[in-house]
């Protein structure tokens, strides 16, 4: 306390305005209610009574991205869901942060290498803050990766001049390495292998005649 010790009764906090802001936010994390495959059973079951997220100041799911700071990618991400999941992401009020939840959401998962119509992490529509391994993970990995968060909250600086977050977001930029059926210098055959892939998978799942 220093020179302020003594000085006022028993029972008063002194804090600064950063750090008041800081200890809201992060006592009360809204995520977005949005899931995409299985890893969203285990997010429903980190919000049941068993787990109690809410006990954390974040069962509160919203239904709207307008009202969340907190979007946990749940499941494994298409192609054609990315630009949904970044507009989603784009609607959210500054501050917001991201956990990605499971193996396919951080990497591709088992689908990396064959799954041509699956984004090899979603870190490559949106920034994310977490990464929680699994497949799925257990709703205690969840609840982990939420306290990371409230961490990353606790050192923002942004009332603070010239004092930037103190843990930084993780990025990855650049194309995918795609397996050797897919790669190749010239774009175009890169994509007539693609084609050629695509085919030759399709024939292979169609049903067998009797």
């Amino acid at each position: 306390m220093g020179w302020l010790e003594g000085r006022f009764e028993e029972g008063m906090i002194t804090t600064t305005l950063e750090q008041a802001i800081n200890w809201a936010r992060e006592s009360s994390m809204w995520p977005m209610t949005f899931g995409l495959a299985c890893c969203a059973i285990e997010m429903m079951a980190t919000g049941a009574s068993r787990y109690d997220i809410d006990r954390f100041g974040a069962g509160a799911f919203r239904a709207t991205p307008r009202q969340a700071d907190l979007m946990i990618v749940a499941g494994t991400v298409n192609f054609k869901m990315a630009t949904r999941v970044r507009r989603l992401y784009n609607q959210m009020p500054d501050p917001k942060f991201v956990i990605a939840m499971g193996a396919c959401t951080c990497g591709g998962g088992p689908y990396y290498k064959y799954g041509y119509n699956v984004v090899k992490g979603v870190d490559l529509v949106v920034p994310v803050d977490v990464y929680v391994p699994g497949c799925p993970p257990r709703p205690e990995a969840l609840l982990e990766g939420l306290m990371r968060i409230q961490d990353k909250v606790r050192g923002m600086k942004y009332l603070t001049k010239n004092q930037p977050i103190n843990v930084p977001i993780p990025s990855r930029t650049g194309y995918v390495q795609l397996p050797p059926e897919f790669s190749d210098p010239d774009p175009v055959k890169a994509l007539e292998k693609a084609n050629a892939w695509a085919k030759e998978t399709k024939e292979k799942a169609a049903p067998a005649k009797a």
